[in-house]
C-alpha cells in the first residue's frame, strides 16, 4: 500500500511540473519582440572596428531609414537598381563627421560618431539627385532609440554618400549588404550593449 502511495504521490508531483512547465511555455511563447532581452540574450560576437567592403556596383543611393530590434539599433540604405555587383561600403567610429564636399563638421548627438560611407552616389549620370533628406541634419528620424542619437546626412560627391551615425556610446557594429532581384541594401547594426 506504501508503494502505491509513493507512486500516486510522484505522478502528482510529476503532473504538477509538466503543468507548470506547459504555463511556462505558454507565457514565454510569442512574438520575438516580447522577449526579455537580458545581456546574455543579446551577446553578440561583433566588435567595434571598421567595416568595409571593396566591391563595386553601378547603383544609386535612393533612401535611408531605421529601425529599432530587440538588442540592436538599424540603419538601412537603400540602393538601386539590380546590379550583379555588390555595393562597397565602408563604416567605422571617427572622432567627427564631416560634410564630403565642403569638409565641415557635422556635430551629431551622442557620445560617439560612426561613419557610414556608401559607394554609390546620390545622383544620376545627370546630376540629378536620387536621394535628398527634407532636413540633411535629421536625414532619418531615431527618436526614442536605445543607441542611435541621430543620422545626418554628409552629402554625395564624386560617386560616394556618407551618414553620420550619433550613437549612445562606441558599441559593437556591424555591417552587410543584402541583395535581391531589384535592389540592394546596406545593412549597419549598432548592439544596445557589449
Amino acid at each position: 500500500m506504501r508503494t502505491t502511495h509513493h507512486l500516486t504521490s510522484g505522478a502528482a508531483a510529476a503532473a504538477a511540473v509538466l503543468t507548470a512547465a506547459t504555463s511556462l511555455a505558454v507565457l514565454t511563447t510569442g512574438p520575438a519582440t516580447a522577449a526579455p532581452t537580458t545581456r546574455s540574450a543579446c551577446a553578440t560576437t561583433w566588435g567595434s572596428l571598421d567595416e568595409a567592403s571593396t566591391s563595386t556596383a553601378d547603383v544609386r543611393v535612393l533612401g535611408a531609414r531605421a529601425g529599432r530590434h530587440a538588442c540592436f539599433d538599424r540603419l538601412v540604405v537603400d540602393l538601386g537598381p539590380a546590379s550583379t555587383r555588390t555595393v562597397g561600403y565602408h563604416v567605422g567610429y571617427r572622432s567627427r563627421f564631416t560634410d564630403i564636399a565642403k569638409g565641415d563638421t557635422i556635430p551629431l548627438r551622442g557620445a560617439a560618431d560612426l561613419v557610414v560611407t556608401v559607394q554609390a552616389p546620390a545622383y544620376t549620370p545627370e546630376g540629378r539627385p536620387t536621394y535628398r533628406p527634407a532636413n540633411r541634419l535629421e536625414a532619418v528620424r531615431v527618436s526614442g532609440f536605445s543607441t542611435f542619437r541621430q543620422i545626418a546626412f554628409g552629402g554625395s560627391l564624386e560617386g560616394q554618400t556618407t551618414f553620420g551615425v550619433g550613437t549612445r556610446a562606441r558599441l559593437p557594429m556591424r555591417a552587410f549588404v543584402v541583395k535581391d532581384a531589384t535592389r540592394q541594401r546596406l545593412v549597419v547594426d549598432v548592439a544596445h550593449t557589449w
